[in-house]
């Protein structure tokens, strides 16, 4: 499938990880360049509800990708899986997104290139970001292959390790092997701390965090007898993308280049 090309950015990007329409919008007041909506950050994200796509697109006022993935676990689908995730790219279609995020693998760890390449024609003319099923992929640069193939505009990973710090030795390798086909995004990990580290290691040029913190509930009444019910939440802090973004903004400029078609 053949992809209209767009540059590489002349500055460092910050995607932020938003699990609901507070996060987003403390993304989008703190400096964020673009927000990945989801929910289930603590399972590595799934598919927001409907309701809250649909409310942080009316009130976002920067670029907004959307993961689609039905559950946690693997990333190894059935069509029952396939069905649920082609109705939330029609969803993402309608109330005009900028983009989404995907990824499949089939049971050897290879990309499943059947499965992403009619989610990607089910997103038609919007951005397409493959996930960290990158990351559990068997063999990444042959996986990175496939997916510039299949014409992805980015792929987010952590160079197969834990975090991008630790993986900043592949991730280079990563930028290098995709060149101007696609854009490298490093994640996992990543705070004010150490983005400039990652950054200069890396090479890479966008950088996608949660940058979360806990939000304490203002419920003063809590049943002792229910442990397993939590009532404090995670949300994403506007000061820390604010920290982050500033951070990036030390980086150097680097000329644009288009993607290859």
């Amino acid at each position: 499938m053949t992809r209209p090309a767009t540059p590489l950015p002349t500055r460092p990007i910050l995607e932020i990880a938003a699990n609901s329409l507070g996060s987003a919008l403390a993304a989008q007041e703190g400096g964020a360049d673009r927000i990945e909506l989801c929910d289930n950050l603590g399972g590595g994200g799934t598919t927001p509800s409907y309701g809250t796509l649909a409310v942080v697109r009316e009130r976002l006022r920067i670029p907004l990708y959307v993961l689609i993935r039905p559950r946690t676990g693997d990333f190894c689908y059935d069509g029952t899986e396939v069905d649920v995730m082609l109705r939330d790219i029609e969803s993402c279609v309608k109330l005009g997104c900028d983009g989404v995020v995907i990824g499949a693998l089939d049971p050897r760890g290879d990309v499943d290139e059947v499965i992403c390449r009619e989610l990607i024609a089910a997103a038609g003319s919007l951005g397409v970001t493959f996930h960290r099923a990158f990351d559990a992929a068997r063999d990444q640069a042959s996986a990175l292959e496939v997916i510039i193939g299949l014409g992805c505009e980015r792929v987010l990973t952590s160079g197969g390790e834990a975090n991008a710090l630790a993986g900043a030795g592949h991730i280079a390798g990563f930028v290098k092997q995709g060149g101007s086909r696609l854009r490298i995004m490093a994640g996992a990990g990543i705070d004010a701390g150490n983005i400039v580290e990652v950054a200069r290691r890396s090479g890479a040029a966008e950088f996608h965090g949660s940058a979360r913190s806990l939000r304490a509930s203002p419920s003063q009444h809590r049943n002792e007898g229910l442990r397993g019910l939590k009532l404090d939440w995670w949300e994403t802090d506007s000061a820390r993308v604010q920290a982050m973004a500033r951070a990036l903004s030390r980086l150097k400029r680097r000329p644009a280049v288009p993607l290859s078609e």
